[in-house]
């Protein structure tokens, strides 16, 4: 594993335990180039899901993908990262045995799950996932929030 501060590929694990209801494995770890500590999540990847995009190629279902665009939706906003990847698993699990799977269901299903957990970060995924042309849709997304 690489050290995300220095880049040093040598590091020691400090702590493992269970995580995301026992279906990942949560480790931390420390450089032994640098001291810098962090995190790792090892899991089962689903390799046989795949994501229909909106053009119709097919593409493997990409879980970082998915995560990194909850995190910018939830960027400075009070939810932590244990919650967006909870709302991950969640997100995932709703895909059941699936094979395939559209980029529609894969954003709706986000949806969902972040307007239980923050409207903001409901709004800024949204007006990626929409693709919002303009300012009125912009408006009509949140009022349709405000009446929800």
């Amino acid at each position: 594993m690489r050290c995300p501060k220095c880049d040093s590929n040598d590091d020691k694990v400090l702590d493992s335990r269970a995580a995301r209801e026992d279906k990942a494995i949560r480790r931390r770890r420390q450089c032994l180039a640098c001291d810098h500590r962090f995190t790792t999540y090892e899991e089962i990847v689903r390799d046989e899901l795949k994501v229909v995009k909106r053009d119709g190629r097919l593409e493997p279902f990409d879980r970082i993908k998915l995560e990194r665009g909850l995190m910018r939706a939830c960027e400075k906003r009070p939810v932590t990262s244990d919650q967006i990847h909870d709302l991950l698993d969640q997100i995932i699990k709703s895909f059941g045995d699936r094979t395939e799977i559209t980029v529609d269901e894969i954003g709706e299903a986000a949806l969902k799950k972040l307007h239980a957990i923050d409207e903001v970060a409901y709004i800024r995924f949204a007006s990626v996932y929409r693709r919002f042309g303009d300012v009125s849709e912009f408006v009509q997304a949140i009022k349709d929030i405000a009446q929800s």
